[in-house]
C-alpha cells in the first residue's frame, strides 16, 4: 500500500512537470492583424487614365459643364458661396485630378461623385480647361482687430498674411506662397491649387481636415505636405489664413492699368436750380430761369463788366 501511494504521488509529480513544460513550449496564438488598407482599384485606373489624355478643349468643356452651373456657376463663381467653392481660374491639371478622385471614390463627396462618374478622362480635362479659362474670384478679408491672445492688436487677416508670406521658422511652417504663389494663383505644374479668392469657410475646412488627418483625398504627395503644415496651426491661425486668402487676387497687368488711367473722369453732377423766392413763380419745364439784373451777360466783352 505504501509503495502504491508512492507511485501515485510520483505520477502526479510527473504530470505536473509535464504540464509546465508543455505550457512553456506552446506558442500562444497571435492576435489577428488589421487588414492592410489599400486604395480602390478603380482609383488607380481613374488617375492613370488622365496620363493618356490630351490638353483639354475648353469649348467642349463649356458644353459638358452645363450641369456644373447649378452650383459653381457657368464661370466658376459659386452660386451659393456659403455652400459651394469657387472653381473659376483653377488650373486644369488640379481640377481634372480632383474629378478623377471623385469618380473613383478616393475623394468622397455625395454630390460630386455621381457627376464625375459620368465623365471620361478626356471629358474631365475638357471641363477643367473650361473653368481654368474663367477669371478667378476675389473676396474680402476680415480686418477686425484681435482683442486678446498672442496676436492682440493685429488685424485678423494680418495673422494670415504673416504666415502666408513668411511662414514661421521656429515652428517649421513654410510660407504658403512658396507653393501657392504671392497672389494665391497656385502652381499648375505640380497641380498646387489656386487659393486666392476662395471662400474662407472652404479653405478653413480643408485645413482642418488636413490637420485632423480626416481629409477624404488620400493623395500621399499633397497630403503629407499639407498635413505637416496644418498640424502646426491653431484654430485662430487657420481662420486668419483662410480670411487672408479669400481677399487675395491678381493685380491688373500694365495694359489694364494704362487703360484705366486713360478713362475719362466722370462728369460732375449738374447743380440744382435755386428755389424761387417768395412771390416768384418757378420757371416752366424747359424754360431758362429769369436773368439776374445785376448779373454779367455770358457773352459780354471784358470792357462791359460792371463796376462796383
Amino acid at each position: 500500500m505504501r509503495h502504491a501511494r508512492s507511485y501515485l504521488v510520483a505520477g502526479f509529480a510527473a504530470l505536473a512537470v509535464g504540464a509546465v513544460a508543455f505550457a512553456q513550449t506552446t506558442v500562444a496564438p497571435l492576435e489577428e492583424a488589421a487588414p492592410v488598407e489599400t486604395l480602390p482599384l478603380e482609383s488607380v485606373d481613374a488617375l492613370a487614365q488622365l496620363a493618356d489624355t490630351v490638353p483639354g478643349n475648353a469649348q467642349n468643356g463649356a458644353t459638358l459643364a452645363g450641369v456644373c452651373a447649378a452650383c459653381h456657376g457657368t464661370d466658376g463663381k459659386s452660386t451659393l458661396p456659403e455652400l459651394y467653392p469657387n472653381i473659376g481660374g483653377q488650373s486644369e491639371k488640379y481640377l481634372a485630378r480632383q474629378l478623377a478622385l471623385f469618380k473613383s471614390g478616393e475623394r468622397a463627396n455625395a454630390i460630386m461623385q455621381p457627376f464625375a462618374s459620368m465623365l471620361s478622362a478626356q471629358d474631365m480635362r475638357d471641363v477643367a480647361a473650361h473653368f481654368a479659362t474663367q477669371p478667378a474670384s476675389a473676396g474680402i478679408a476680415d480686418d477686425t482687430v484681435v482683442a486678446a491672445g498672442p496676436y492682440e492688436g493685429m488685424k485678423f487677416y494680418e495673422i494670415g498674411e504673416q504666415l502666408f508670406r513668411r511662414g514661421d521658422f521656429e515652428r517649421a511652417i513654410p510660407a504658403c506662397m512658396a507653393c501657392h504663389g504671392p497672389t494665391g494663383a497656385g502652381n499648375p505644374g505640380p497641380a498646387y491649387p489656386h487659393v486666392g479668392g476662395q471662400q474662407a469657410w472652404y479653405t478653413a475646412r480643408r485645413l482642418e481636415e488636413y490637420r485632423a488627418g480626416t481629409t477624404t483625398e488620400r493623395d500621399t504627395g499633397m497630403f503629407d505636405i499639407m498635413a505637416a503644415v496644418a498640424g502646426r496651426l491653431t484654430d485662430e491661425e487657420i481662420g486668419a489664413l483662410a480670411s487672408y486668402m479669400q481677399g487675395l487676387h491678381k493685380r491688373p497687368d500694365a495694359a489694364t492699368l494704362a487703360a484705366i488711367a486713360k478713362m475719362p473722369a466722370p462728369a460732375p453732377a449738374a447743380e440744382a436750380a435755386p428755389a424761387p423766392a417768395d412771390g416768384e413763380a418757378a420757371p416752366a419745364e424747359g424754360e431758362a430761369p429769369p436773368a439776374d439784373a445785376d448779373a454779367v451777360p455770358a457773352d459780354a466783352p471784358a470792357t462791359d463788366l460792371q463796376q462796383p
